[in-house]
């Protein structure tokens, strides 16, 4: 999920940046053909909150499913409110201590962008858009730890998340003051977030999961989906969604957003297909849950490529995300450890191998633009070093710095539900409800 692409002024002509958006020189018209896309891209990126929910609500037990589904409208509440408050600042304001994180006190509450048109768009659209990524980040790490989490401990840990892991590394990564966003000839890649997202939530996930435990009866307790047709559904809507995302980050109404929708529609069926085929040899069946699967692998992959690979690069990705995320959950079986949802095997794994090999699949227009940024030559090799660098620097801070909140927090604020809770389901414990009236808990 990658924000915008900005115009960098190189030789005296105006040129594509590969990674995400930075400002760009703010001017006094707007381009109503861009802001229109960008208003669409936001609601967009919106309607994958609720797809997830109904994608992640559709996995767990009967007795979860509400409370699975609050993980993901309640981060919608939390992280908007943050993100206006100081989020936006944090991300996209210049570098404060030694480039940590930004700030710009006319971002705070959003205060001093009222007028401002940015790239021939209304800053607020700019920012909205942007809320969404904060959104759905720390929504995808619920996923790894489903059906165990207090709710509390839950929204305390997204809010300290996002201010002290989503706001600085989406500085780095798409502030034109980031150093990943410098890192190299034309920083590194990441067009809508396969770093700032996917890995950051992954590695998060499986921090979490390490650190808070297994489910109560885990693995020897069959646990069945409650109901597969809201996942498909939910898969479905996060597909849809995805065209924001991706093409909504070129922060445009042009070629390079054709670009990214186009290689987005082809990763997904790539993925989808590419799971069917694997699935029915080593099981087979081929599987409706599958399916939906390798939709989110191939999506997950082409998030960091949308901007700079074609449409045979983005065939490959999303097979090759699928086949890697596969064996990924086969190894989570037999190493035992309980990422309920899959948080790690589709949105860490795939997020790396999509930043991975997105290298070697980069146009040329763009190598030959890095070429010229560094006035000599650039390689392939060399921004493959550039992408591993930006891949183990997200690894490490996602992964460090949520321990260190899981850690903190623990010691005032309970995380882990009691076994009593979790026999009786989160839905009645914390909510109060049923998500199926007329069910009884399995």
């Amino acid at each position: 999920m990658k924000l915008f692409v900005r115009p960098i002024l190189l030789s005296g002509l105006a040129i594509i940046a590969s990674s995400t958006v930075a400002f760009a020189q703010e001017t006094s018209e707007i381009d109503s053909g861009a802001t229109a896309w960008m208003l669409t891209s936001t609601t967009l990126v919106l309607l994958m909150i609720p797809g997830l929910a109904m994608f992640y609500g559709g996995l767990v037990r009967t007795k979860n499913v509400l409370g699975t589904m609050m993980h993901s409208f309640t981060a919608m509440g939390i992280m908007t409110v943050l993100w206006v408050v100081c989020g936006y600042s944090m991300a996209f304001g210049e570098n404060v201590l030694g480039g940590w994180f930004g700030w710009n006190s006319d971002y705070v509450m959003l205060s001093g962008i009222d007028d401002s048109i940015i790239d021939g768009i209304p800053e607020y659209v700019f920012s909205m858009f942007q809320a969404k990524f904060a959104i759905i980040t720390p929504a995808l790490i619920a996923g790894a730890v489903a059906e165990r989490i207090t709710f509390k401990g839950y929204c305390f840990f997204i809010a300290l998340w996002g201010l002290v892991v989503y706001n600085p590394l989406c500085h780095w990564v798409w502030a034109s003051d980031g150093f990943l966003f410098n890192l190299g000839a034309n920083g590194a890649i990441d067009f809508a977030g396969g770093t700032v997202v996917h890995i950051s939530a992954g590695v998060s996930g499986l921090v979490a999961v390490l650190f808070i435990g297994a489910r109560k009866s885990h693995p020897h307790l069959p646990m069945q989906p409650n109901n597969l047709v809201m996942t498909m559904i939910g898969a479905g809507l996060l597909w849809v969604g995805w065209f924001g995302f991706n093409a909504g980050s070129s922060i445009s109404s042009g070629l390079s957003t054709a670009q990214a929708l186009t290689v987005t529609q082809i990763a997904a069926a790539a993925g989808a297909l590419t799971w069917l085929i694997v699935e029915g040899f080593h099981q087979g069946k081929a599987t409706a849950l599958g399916f939906a699967s390798g939709i989110l692998a191939g999506l997950v992959a082409i998030t960091p490529a949308a901007g700079v690979v074609q449409p045979g690069g983005a065939l490959v990705l999303g097979a090759l995300s699928t086949i890697v995320c596969y064996l990924a959950i086969i190894l989570k079986n037999k190493l035992g450890y309980d990422d309920t949802l899959d948080a790690f095997g589709i949105h860490g794994v795939g997020g790396i191998i999509g930043a991975i090999f997105l290298v070697f699949f980069i146009r040329e227009s763009w190598m030959a633009d890095a070429a010229t940024a560094v006035g000599g030559t650039w390689t392939v090799m060399q921004q493959l070093g550039v992408q591993l660098t930006a891949i183990v620097i997200a690894i490490v801070y996602a992964g460090v710095g949520t321990f260190v909140i899981l850690f903190v927090l623990n010691k005032f604020v309970k995380i882990r539900a009691t076994e009593e809770d979790e026999m009786k389901g989160l839905d009645n414990v914390y909510h109060g409800e049923k998500g199926y009236g007329m069910i009884t808990p399995n």
